[in-house]
């Protein structure tokens, strides 16, 4: 029994470095190292979050034109006895906007009269940034 207690708890074994166990952070335990990998997570974090809010102020404004538009077109539809533009492009020839309404990615706004959720009003929307119609990712 004594030989088993024989050895005080402060005692200290003697490790090769090959034989050292670190752990997970043992690993990357050199300095340069961490440092290096710190700054990495660092940078992918901030362009995350940079390419989230990008994203979040696309759709803001996208909705404020969507807005707008639908705006315009209700006002063609009081003037024209409920009738519906053919597409977004007539309320500029007829002088119900100034400029193209475009989305905040450059492409042309979906008008549908009647509309789908609607019948008696219309539908207008955007592609949204993967630019597919009708994809997961569409503005309303």
């Amino acid at each position: 029994m004594d030989a088993l207690f024989s050895r005080h708890p402060s005692e200290r074994r003697v490790f090769f470095p090959w034989e050292e166990r670190r752990g997970v952070m043992g690993a990357f335990g050199r300095g340069r190292v961490r440092a290096v990998l710190g700054a990495v997570v660092f940078v992918a974090a901030v362009v995350l979050i940079y390419s989230n809010g990008e994203r979040a102020a696309a759709i803001r404004a996208t909705r404020a034109t969507l807005t707008t538009v639908g705006r315009a077109v209700s006002a063609y539809r009081a003037d024209h006895a409920g009738a519906c533009p053919r597409n977004v492009g007539d309320l500029l020839v007829q002088g119900y906007m100034h400029a193209e309404p475009v989305d905040a990615w450059g492409r042309a706004l979906r008008l549908e009269c009647p509309g789908r959720r609607d019948p008696i009003a219309f539908d207008l929307s955007s592609d949204g940034p993967d630019g597919l119609p009708g994809g997961l990712d569409q503005v309303q």
